[in-house]
């Protein structure tokens, strides 16, 4: 070999090599965000009547959080806050959205994808989405869908536009349906019937899971949705295979790129209604369908550890399991989650769940697993998800603009564990608003019902203050807002505070 040769050999593997150890030095980051999972739904958070291994595995081998919030109590509005850095009830309509809705993130902004990007980092959706697709209207379902998950940081996608339980009741890969028909398109409305596809409504025998309230319009796959659809019969999923299909999907984006870091956003469909889960975990938890897929959920989770595993990434990933709001039983559909709940307490200590501002509608399980950086655990700093950004930003070294993540702080040190102080206060969004400050919890009056007539959720809505020391009272049942009126006025004046400044992050 000549001398030239051999240097320009040996220059290539010198390039290759600290191309690899660039990348090495930065880590993967996983997302997994489950969807109406429950502070008490796994056995990591105390659960006895269910067996969540994977989710375990991960709380054995990483940090815990017993304080840990999504934004609100809803998926949409916790969605655009993880995603954005900036609490959802500042953007009017992005409340729970209808399965045609535009984009609710705008294109440009920066996103916890953006971020990862600019930081050369592979970054995926896969999963559920329900954060809007299409311009203002909504979109043509039958050509490309955009904006969307790719025009706000993400360099694959292969989502669902909104729920389970909503139409469009297809996949959508990179601003296209997946396995289309042209000859077949989709038509979707919320608001007149479309086609000639039977309802719930009218042909309730053709249901193999009754609804309970709502959910009773275009029947596809044997169960009906909430709104119209025609159309797209090629592409229709089918309920059951849904988690395999986005668990393979987030495994295929691992495995393609596993040579670079990548950033995987994994947002499971389970426990959420409609609750059809695969054959083989079918009556798996004895606690009904809600129960069996949980069981689902911990499968998945347990997919995504098990290819770190095999691709030899464990080490070089950092994973984050949590829920997007707290827990539901009964929304929508009968499928005996109420009758054989038995003694399990989705909500663990906590009052009310999802769509609550009581405790229970935002503080969620969240873990974070760093084999050799993050010291198994578990932490009581109060940490949030709308934190992501502007902590992954740092953690990244990718400087925020002013306007960027407005309500999102830098709080990567409890989330790793090398400290154990996190936010000083964060907002919880319910059936109202409420102010967390340390042990104590205000929440703000208003006169909107105080049970859901749909789940029996206790909302946390009440035309007086309410204000609780959760140190003595996690279950929010003492109201202390006549005995401690000095503290009730200091947390009423700082959320109105918070209210009006626009932003948190200084």
């Amino acid at each position: 070999m000549s001398v030239v040769r051999q240097c320009i050999t040996t220059v290539v593997a010198f390039v290759i090599l600290a191309s690899v150890a660039f990348a090495q030095a930065r880590p993967n980051v996983v997302v997994i965000y489950t969807d109406d999972l429950g502070y008490g739904d796994t056995t990591a958070y105390g659960a006895t009547a269910i067996k969540t291994p994977n989710i375990d595995r991960l709380a054995k081998e990483g940090l815990r959080f017993s304080d840990a919030h999504s934004e609100a109590a809803t998926c949409t509005p916790s969605r655009f806050a993880l995603l954005t850095g900036e609490y959802a009830f500042r953007k009017p309509g992005r409340g729970v959205l209808p399965g045609n809705a535009a984009l609710v993130i705008e294109p440009g902004r920066t996103t916890l994808a953006s971020v990862f990007k600019k930081a050369g980092y592979a970054t995926g959706a896969v999963g559920k989405w329900h954060l809007g697709l299409g311009p203002a209207g909504g979109p043509d379902w039958n050509k490309e869908i955009a904006p969307g998950p790719n025009a706000i940081g993400f360099t694959y996608s292969f989502i669902m536009a909104a729920t389970g339980d909503r139409v469009p009741t297809v996949y959508v890969e990179n601003g296209r349906i997946a396995g289309l028909d042209p000859a077949d398109p989709i038509t979707v409305s919320y608001s007149d019937p479309v086609g000639n596809l039977p309802t719930g409504k009218d042909h309730p025998e053709l249901l193999k899971m009754p609804s309970s309230h709502g959910h009773d319009q275009t029947i596809v796959n044997g169960v009906g949705r909430i709104g119209y659809m025609t159309g797209g019969k090629a592409a229709l999923w089918k309920d059951e295979d849904m988690a395999d299909v986005f668990t393979g999907k987030a495994v295929e984006f691992i495995e393609n790129n596993r040579s670079a870091p990548f950033f995987l956003y994994f947002a499971t469909h389970d426990p959420h209604v409609p609750r059809v889960v695969h054959p083989r975990f079918a009556g798996k938890s004895g606690l009904g369908p809600r129960g069996d897929a949980i069981v689902e959920a911990d499968w998945s989770a347990g997919q995504i550890i098990a290819t770190l595993d095999r691709l030899g990434l464990a080490n070089n990933t950092l994973v984050i399991f949590t829920s997007d709001n707290g827990p539901v039983v009964d929304d929508g559909y009968k499928d005996d989650a109420k009758e054989k709940l038995g003694s399990h307490r989705p909500s663990g200590p906590f009052r009310g769940g999802k769509y609550s501002t009581f405790e229970a509608g935002t503080r969620v399980p969240f873990i974070v697993r760093w084999p050799g950086h993050v010291k198994p655990g578990v932490s009581d700093a109060l940490v949030s998800q709308v934190d992501f950004l502007a902590s992954f930003a740092a953690f990244t070294k990718q400087p925020l603009d002013t306007d960027a993540g407005p309500d999102s702080i830098d709080t990567m040190a409890a989330f790793l564990g090398e400290s154990p102080r996190g936010r000083e206060s964060v907002i919880e969004e319910g059936g109202g608003l409420a102010l967390r400050r340390g042990q104590w919890k205000y929440i703000e009056p208003n006169k909107r019902q105080r049970i859901s007539q749909d789940t029996g959720i206790e909302l946390g809505n009440s035309p007086e203050p309410q204000l609780y020391d959760l140190s003595k009272d996690p279950g929010e049942t003492k109201n202390l807002a006549a005995e401690l009126p000095e503290k009730l006025r200091d947390l009423a004046s700082a959320l109105e505070e918070l209210k009006k400044a626009g932003r948190t992050r200084r």
